[in-house]
């Protein structure tokens, strides 16, 4: 199942990144796929034979930085995943889009899937660089209240907040609900209508579950590449594990479906027992949707029958 590289993932992408290629020349830039590169000027060629001064993270974007103001901005959306193989190694097939080339080893950049939305922005200035920050504070880095001022400005769902890029930046479908789950709340919860313990907590967990995810990939990926960069991992508590037991109570873990999503949750632990309407569900079954975790095991009960 695909999903887009959250900030774990992109933290240690850029991490090995700058070990493996800062202070390295470009030798050369191929990109083989005329979807991806989304620029014409400054021309890709301007960063051949340029010594890579940083990498960077902006959201769930990696930056290139070149020197002199010359930057590549990545954007792998869902399908897009990073390779590093030394020089001479072969990434195959169609899935290439992209390929730089350093003395020590090339970093291929792959998409597996027919639609080419992973893309390359070449841009030269910190003013052009800035349009691809879509403003979200930084989650690990926020202190309580600019953490506080972000969750407030609009009045969503707690869902929804967590996931947006304006307000937060790199939380995505994954690690929302991993939050979510170790703060005990809803996401449906309204953010106006959360109390100053309760964003408190959001903000503890928020910084504890990145912060575990990423010190779980440095751990796994050592001195080496990230090569598993998936969101559902036999670890997790609650994403990707709908129908199996809650980790801390023993009751099944839930779904909403919304568009090509779905947001996983615990009715007990996070809702007092009240399952959230899934859309599709409840349309269906309109005055017969359960509203608990009871109601719901009585229709399989029946069904069953």
């Amino acid at each position: 199942m695909g999903a887009m590289p959250e900030l774990p993932d992109i933290a240690l992408y850029i991490e090995r990144l700058r070990a493996l290629t800062v202070g390295e020349t470009l030798n050369a830039f191929e990109v083989t796929s005329p979807f991806f590169l989304r620029t014409v000027e400054p021309p890709l060629h301007e960063l051949e034979g340029r010594v890579v001064r940083n990498w960077m993270r902006l959201g769930k974007r990696l930056v290139m930085d070149c020197g002199d103001e010359l930057y590549a901005v990545i954007h792998l959306m869902i399908a897009g995943r990073l390779r590093w193989r030394k020089s001479g190694s072969r990434v195959g097939g169609k899935s290439a889009l992209a390929t730089l080339h350093f003395p020590a080893g090339s970093l291929w950049v792959t998409e597996a899937s027919t639609r080419k939305r992973a893309s390359l922005h070449v841009v030269r200035g910190s003013e052009e660089l800035a349009l691809h920050d879509r403003g979200g504070v930084e989650p690990l880095s926020a202190s309580l209240e600019s953490f506080r001022e972000a969750l407030l400005r609009e009045n969503r769902t707690l869902k929804r907040a967590m996931t947006d890029p304006r307000i937060f930046s790199g939380i995505g479908n994954a690690y929302s609900d991993e939050i979510l789950f170790h703060a005990k709340l809803s996401p449906m919860r309204l953010t106006g209508k959360l109390e100053d313990a309760e964003i408190a907590r959001l903000y503890r967990s928020t910084q504890a579950i990145l912060n575990e995810w990423v010190e779980r990939f440095r751990a796994e990926v050592g001195d080496g590449f990230p090569e598993k960069v998936t969101a559902f991992r036999p670890e997790m508590r609650v994403h990707g594990k709908y129908k199996e037991p809650c980790s801390e109570c023993g009751s099944p873990i839930q779904r909403i479906r919304y568009a090509a999503n779905e947001c996983n949750y615990c009715a007990k632990c996070q809702n007092a027992g009240r399952l959230l309407a899934d859309r599709s569900l409840s349309r269906l079954l309109k005055k017969d949707w359960p509203k608990t975790l009871e109601e719901l095991e009585t229709i399989k009960a029946q069904a069953r029958r």
